[in-house]
């Protein structure tokens, strides 16, 4: 699926969604669906939806920012498109912006979170971060935790890291970056929410792998070296934005990429030092 947005606003309203509670501790419902198109799966999803309020989230929106930052970087994602739409949650009409994404395991393959894969192949008291080296997945692990530091994502949780296994191959592998709606400024639902959010303040996240800060995670990794092929500069701005004027208010886009462009520097500071 190639990531874009759909601007003119399409009718959705014959998916039906099924309720997931938050799993970072932050309050409300993530509503999911999915249906086949042309014989593919296709994965949809919802902001924040408050039963009161209606949807009230952006994580949708993240999910498309962080989708054009990790093609930026080189980095294996899973992409997305963000759609304009009409939905129909419990007999109500609701317009919005819903996240589209393909199933990303190949014909054969079986998915375990990483949480429940550690569980089950690991014999002694090795570290999460030792067991996913063990395992040759050490490059992937490390680039993961500087995208989480970059997009301050409060959700990696055991998972939202699957290994994918395809037994008649004989084949494991981690799959593709996903799920990073909870990032940015996800706990804000309001302008002034937006103008008092402090990029500077290190929130507590919920990380499978590492402590509860990304910014501490950091030092997990062992060679201090950029994990990207690619860099971050000022002209990044414009491309993860492109047509997101329409979504996300002016102010909303400039705290999101002062505080991203700030940890990008961060970071470049520790792989220089």
């Amino acid at each position: 699926m190639d990531t874009r947005i759909i601007l003119e606003k399409q009718d959705f309203t014959h998916l039906q969604w099924s309720h997931t509670r938050s799993s970072s501790g932050t309050a409300g419902t993530f509503l999911k669906a999915s249906e086949r198109v042309n014989g593919k799966k296709i994965y949809y999803k919802l902001s924040n939806f408050d039963s009161e309020k209606g949807i009230v989230g952006h994580e949708c929106i993240n999910e498309i920012i962080v989708d054009r930052l990790l093609t930026i970087l080189g980095v294996e994602h899973l992409h997305y498109q963000l759609i304009h739409a009409d939905v129909e949650i419990d007999g109500h009409l609701y317009e919005t912006w819903i996240c589209a994404s393909e199933d990303f395991k190949e014909p054969g393959e079986t998915k375990a979170a990483l949480d429940n894969y550690y569980q089950v192949n690991s014999t002694t008291k090795i570290s999460h971060y030792d067991f996913c080296v063990q395992n040759g997945w050490q490059g992937y692990i490390d680039t993961m935790l500087v995208v989480d530091y970059l997009i301050m994502n409060r959700d990696r949780h055991g998972a939202n890291i699957e290994v994918l296994r395809n037994a008649r191959k004989k084949t494991l592998r981690i799959a593709p970056l996903f799920d990073h709606g909870l990032s940015f400024l996800c706990s804000c639902f309001s302008e002034e929410e937006i103008a008092d959010f402090d990029i500077d303040v290190d929130r507590k996240c919920k990380n499978f792998i590492g402590g509860r800060s990304t910014l501490e995670n950091l030092s997990l990794i062992k060679e201090k070296k950029n994990v990207f092929s690619n860099n971050i500069s000022e002209d990044t701005k414009a491309i993860l934005f492109e047509d997101l004027e329409q979504v996300l208010s002016a102010e909303h886009i400039e705290k999101i990429w002062n505080m991203l462009y700030k940890r990008w520097l961060y970071y470049e500071s520790i792989c220089n030092s």
